[in-house]
């Protein structure tokens, strides 16, 4: 009996060991969620390994992915970044006089291209056109700018939809581009009628080449602090655009899906609960459901620990979509449940999301007006909670929140 423990317990060890490795090797020339990984070997015995070892790619073709992308000069590949964008009727724009830079990297002041555009008369398709061509250059001009900042190994791919800048071959970087045509198709018909991608004006996908990239390019909109973990992010400022680290288009295809639900929900300005709960459940739809650590099973049974009347208010408000604790993938899958609960009535939940629009108080009288839902008493009936007191959104106490 003692030899077979011991067995048992030296190819747990043996084996833990060689699958951590293969994942720290891969992890050296492409993004792979590798932390995560090698925390689900130790954790889940022999299942864990296998998880990791399906999930990651062979050593061999990470290496064919980095000498498919050994960095080259790839200036030739475009024209040099404009310094000006001209308009009929009006002055030349200055785009670099309107570059403000943030570690290094340029944003443009979307305020004053917008402002240079010609004017968009509404009903006036020609004005709207024109008025819509105008910021799409500005956009194009911004990217050039940009490319150059993060080096020439960098290209800019263009397709009717997506503008794609990355480190990617030729292929895979078409791919990339055309699978946000695809996705852009997808979402559209699922969410008819509330999605809404700006008319005129191509997605725009930054896939930066590693972690240290991609925070510094995202710390330039949010605060300093820290970041709960992620591999990309749709930032809806001035200029929307969704950035992620750079992966195997399978890895990437997620995330497009995810963050491009979000694009086409922008317009609606909705709670950040729902705005991800629809997001994580049209990222299903679109590229189909992810691997979970947990079962179902478990997972509940986190809901039930982890929700109390006090951490709800977190979830209302969007804080605890940034804790840097379990408490933000729970977020996500309770606005996930939440969501799903409530589309069974589809027609019943779109209107739920127009009425939403701006809501302030994260849909507390939209859901009550709509479909007739209180809000805390339908979040705390998901998690069983002994009871629904003080789970109702209460938007007055949110700025005093503390994590808890």
């Amino acid at each position: 009996m003692i030899l077979e423990v011991a067995f048992i317990a030296g190819l747990w060890l043996a084996l833990n060991v060689l699958v951590t490795r293969r994942v720290l090797a891969v992890a050296r020339h492409l993004y792979t969620p590798h932390r995560m990984l090698i925390a689900t070997i130790w954790l889940f015995p022999f299942i864990g390994a296998l998880m990791a070892f399906t999930s990651t790619p062979s050593l061999r073709v990470a290496r064919g992915v980095v000498d498919r992308e050994t960095p080259q000069d790839r200036d030739a590949e475009h024209d040099p970044a404009p310094e000006t964008l001209a308009a009929a009727g009006a002055p030349d724009f200055a785009v670099t006089e309107h570059l403000q830079w943030f570690h290094e990297l340029p944003l443009l002041d979307w305020d004053a291209l917008a402002a240079w555009a010609p004017p968009a008369m509404p009903g006036d398709e020609r004005s709207l056109a024109t008025h819509a061509d105008a910021i799409e250059r500005g956009r194009h001009a911004w990217l050039l700018h940009l490319r150059e900042q993060l080096g020439a190994h960098m290209g800019l791919f263009v397709n009717k939809d997506a503008y794609v800048l990355s480190s990617l071959d030729d292929a895979m970087a078409r791919q990339t581009a055309d699978y946000v045509t695809t996705a852009r198709a997808r979402i559209e018909r699922l969410l008819r009628g509330v999605a809404q991608f700006p008319g005129g004006h191509r997605s725009i996908l930054l896939v930066l080449d590693d972690e240290d990239t991609y925070y510094r390019y995202v710390s330039i909109y949010y605060p300093d602090g820290e970041f709960s973990v992620s591999s990309g992010m749709f930032i809806n400022a001035g200029c929307p655009h969704f950035v992620v680290v750079r992966g195997h288009l399978q890895q990437l295809e997620p995330v497009i899906a995810h963050e491009m639900t979000h694009a086409a929900l922008a317009h609606l300005r909705l709670p950040r609960w729902l705005d991800e709960g629809v997001a994580v459940n049209t990222e299903r739809r679109v590229a189909g459901a992810q691997g979970s650590l947990y079962t179902p099973h478990e997972l509940h049974e986190m809901h039930r620990r982890h929700w109390s009347a006090a951490r709800i208010q977190q979830l209302w408000s969007g804080e605890s979509f940034f804790r840097t604790d379990d408490g933000t993938m729970l977020s996500y899958e309770l606005a996930r449940i939440i969501v799903e609960q409530m589309a069974r009535d589809w027609e019943g939940f779109l209107g739920f999301l127009r009425a939403a629009h701006g809501a302030e108080d994260a849909g507390f009288a939209a859901a009550r007006d709509t479909l007739g839902v209180d809000l805390g008493a339908f979040a705390a009936a998901l998690v069983e909670a002994p009871s629904d007191e003080g789970w109702s959104p209460q938007p007055a106490a949110w700025r005093s929140l503390e994590t808890v």
